[in-house]
């Protein structure tokens, strides 16, 4: 596969953007292979995602930041550029559910879409040999209400060692402190057995079987210290009737947040979502 970056951005909307972005990569003898942008008018604001064939520059790929910045800087750029050389780093959290573990690790084997685990963590031992197995580090950090303050601490290290980019809760049943929400602001992800914002907290789908629905869903969304408030990236729905148990709905459920969680998350490493405000611009 040919090796690319990603340029993303957003910034005050204005005329000439997109002009000025194609002739700074066109200048630079750049072959542009996939561009997208949206205005979200309400904010004023343009996002854009344009992919580069890098082979093409007429300068060392490194020096792509370099050389953009003064053009991000006239634009008010909120951006960043990535290397498809350099996969995304990605924490995985998990507790005792294994559903959506088992998948990640298994579309990180198949290299589904381009990512890195350079470790799991865990508050149970459940899952070490399955995660040991594949040749992944797994850290054991038991929580508790009288030590969560400091695993979370311990977690921030483990995170920090990894170089990690992005962190994803994969059925992890702990709610993060506001230290960690606020120091890892766009980085975590979470899958909520649920269609936010309907069944937030705790056992959703106990919610779900009172309220008579005929729908479930899930949501894969970022982490804010409001929780299952944050920005959503992707979700999903599967069909229920009056005889289904709030286990059935459970069993169901499995399927639906394995897909919707690998769905963010190829997403997110692939730069095709974008913070605004409390929703995302995503470029499919």
């Amino acid at each position: 596969m040919a090796r690319t970056l990603t340029l993303s951005f957003s910034c005050p909307d204005t005329s000439g953007i997109v002009a000025e972005v194609s002739a700074f990569v066109a200048g630079h003898k750049g072959w542009i292979t996939e561009a997208s942008q949206h205005t979200e008018h309400e904010l004023s604001r343009f996002f854009m995602r344009v992919e580069i064939r890098a082979e093409y520059l007429d300068f060392p790929v490194g020096e792509f930041a370099r050389r953009f910045a003064p053009l991000a800087k006239k634009f008010a750029m909120d951006w960043k550029v990535s290397d498809s050389a350099q996969p995304r780093r990605v924490v995985l959290l998990c507790s005792k559910q294994e559903h959506c573990l088992y998948d990640l690790l298994a579309r990180h084997v198949a290299q589904d879409f381009p990512f890195v685990v350079p470790c799991v963590i865990s508050n149970h031992e459940d899952h070490r040999k399955i995660v040991e197995a594949h040749g992944i580090p797994f850290h054991f950090v038991p929580v508790t209400p009288e030590t969560k303050h400091a695993a979370f601490r311990k977690m921030e290290q483990v995170f920090r060692d990894a170089q990690a980019d992005l962190i994803v809760l994969a059925r992890y049943m702990q709610v993060l402190d506001e230290p960690m929400c606020r120091d890892f602001a766009g980085k975590i992800i979470n899958i909520h057995h649920s269609f936010l914002p309907s069944f937030a907290g705790a056992k959703p789908y106990h919610q779900a079987h009172r309220r008579g629905v005929k729908l479930i869903g899930a949501t894969c969304h970022f982490v804010t210290p409001d929780l299952d408030e944050g920005p959503i990236v992707e979700q999903d729905v599967i069909r229920i009737d009056h005889s289904d148990t709030p286990e059935d709905m459970a069993h169901l459920g499995k399927d639906i947040e394995k897909v919707v969680l690998a769905r963010g998350l190829r997403a997110v490493v692939e730069d095709r979502v974008l913070l605004a405000g409390n929703k995302t611009v995503i470029f499919r």
